[in-house]
């Protein structure tokens, strides 16, 4: 049973990253030719991509899936409110430091120590964990709290330095990744379910949307109170290869070091896992078996996808944005950055594990299919923004503020399910594929035509993560409008046979 789900999640995972692998050698024969080393490199980090992707899905099905629901659960039942709000700040800490994207927007941010930074930005999302917990207790409106939020933080970005806004707004798409996102959804899912009413699997979503804004607004307190003179960001190196054995020395000199950080960051979370099933005795010993297997194949799973993006996909990011920003056709950076955002997000392993629980639970009336299409098209006209950001160095306000406006007048229009995964989407859409392959890309172009990297590169995670807000509450209102269109038709069939009922008698 679990070869075969195996089977098809490295299936899946093959679909969605095989698009990119095919764009990126179409370019180096076309536009920006590579070294076969390099090119090597490239192609093994898509292999592991496609492994380690299959394996993390299945085990966050298995073990953190499990977790997050048990959890949530018993959150809402037999705690007192100050204890369940104490576990849920300290659950939300801990799954964030443990999320190694964070580690990479740590690193992003020269100017403020890293500890602080990872510090700073768990409690954020504690804090705001604790905020999705008490909207879900006492049945707050999300689109009015989403309002109050998004207003507060863009007033509180016009006091943090221009080189911090990118930055900030960038974090809240980088810190709820693979690790965060399937625990949070998850714990949405029980902590929804526990209570049980007509409205409880609408608010199940949200819970991620909530938690992308408590980076941003650390972030951008961080930038006030350091007063950093700039916020930079390690260029991509592209290593010389130039045998098999130097691809092979490459990724084996990676392998440990992320296998060290992938088993710091998972420990906590056993941690959790066990203190819990000690104290609540919710699984039985087969359950247990399977969520240990399951915590393996996350380990694993993870260990080889952040080896094959941040080895092979990041250095040909940047390698492929020096060329295309240095050559003579660099607008085509517009057309590419189409093609890459609808195929890059299908490659996000936290996306589909957010399809698969939107499929669930709206009872297949948001498939995983429809899902995909709203988020690669969102997503595509997002990156092909950046695209035009890094070649003309416009100001990143003048694409949030109208894009979050709309967002923020769409939630007041559709059905509140569609606000919590559309904003949920957010967060999740823009993971490590995003800030390991598509950052380097725009860092490089914007490099080779000679502009500001903190302030035109940095944005394009911030962008994608606002184009699913856009896009599936687009999908919202066609949804209410053919469901109106439906009804209309029923009510018309009804009142014709009636009236063809009445004449005949």
């Amino acid at each position: 049973m679990i070869n075969e789900k195996l089977k098809e999640k490295v299936r899946e995972s093959l679909s969605s990253v095989l698009p990119i692998t095919l764009i990126v050698l179409v370019i180096s024969i076309t536009l920006v030719p590579m070294e076969v080393g390099t090119l090597a490199l490239f192609l093994t980090g898509a292999v592991l991509l496609i492994i380690g992707m299959g394996l993390f899905q299945l085990g966050a099905e298995m073990a953190m899936t499990p977790l997050g629901q048990g959890v949530g659960g018993r959150l809402m039942k037999g705690i007192r409110l100050p204890a369940a709000l104490a576990v849920a700040f300290l659950m939300g800490a801990i799954i964030t430091i443990a999320e190694p994207d964070l580690q990479v927007l740590a690193n992003q941010v020269a100017s403020i120590p890293n500890p602080v930074l990872i510090w700073t930005v768990a409690v954020g999302v504690g804090v705001f964990l604790v905020i999705a917990f008490l909207r879900i207790l006492f049945h707050i409106n999300l689109s009015q709290m989403l309002l109050v939020c998004y207003i507060g933080l863009f007033v509180l970005s016009f006091f943090s330095p221009d080189s911090f806004t990118s930055v900030a707004f960038d974090s809240g798409g980088v810190t709820t990744g693979p690790m965060t996102v399937p625990f949070i959804m998850a714990l949405g899912v029980g902590l929804s379910a526990a209570r049980s009413d007509r409205d409880s699997a609408e608010d199940s979503f949200g819970l991620v949307a909530l938690c992308s804004i408590g980076p941003i607004l650390m972030v951008l307190l961080l930038g006030i109170f350091y007063h950093p003179e700039d916020a930079v960001y390690t260029a991509t190196v592209v290593p010389a290869v130039v045998t098999t054995q130097d691809v092979v020395l490459q990724f084996a000199h990676a392998l440990p070091e992320y296998a060290k950080e992938v088993l710091s960051s998972l420990l906590p979370v056993a941690g959790i896992w066990i203190v819990f099933q000690l104290v609540t005795h919710s699984y039985r010993r087969r359950q247990m078996l399977r969520m240990a297997v399951g915590f393996v194949y996350t380990i694993v799973g993870l260990v080889l996808f952040l080896t094959g993006v941040n080895v092979g996909f990041a250095p040909v990011g940047s390698l492929l944005g020096e060329g295309l920003g240095a050559s003579a056709y660099k607008w085509v950076l517009v057309p590419i950055g189409v093609l890459i955002g609808y195929y890059i997000v299908k490659a996000e392993p936290a996306v589909q594990v957010l399809n698969e629980q939107v499929e669930d639970l709206t009872g297949g009336t948001i498939s995983r299919r429809m899902m995909n299409t709203a988020l690669s098209v969102g997503v595509a006209c997002a990156v092909a923004l950046s695209m035009v950001r890094v070649l003309t160095g416009l100001n990143i306000y003048w694409l949030l503020i109208p894009g979050y406006a709309l967002a923020l007048i769409l939630s007041r229009m559709v059905p509140q399910v569609f606000v919590g995964i559309a904003f949920d989407s957010g967060g999740v859409a823009s993971g490590p594929m995003t800030s390991t392959f598509l950052l380097p890309l725009a860092m490089g172009a914007c490099t080779a035509v000679g502009g500001t990297v903190v302030t035109d590169a940095f944005g394009v995670v911030a962008m994608v993560a606002m184009a699913p807000l856009i896009a599936i509450q687009i999908m919202g209102l066609i949804y209410v409008r053919r469901s109106k269109q439906a009804e209309q038709a029923a009510a018309d069939l009804l009142a014709d046979t009636t009236i063809l009922d009445f004449e005949e008698e």
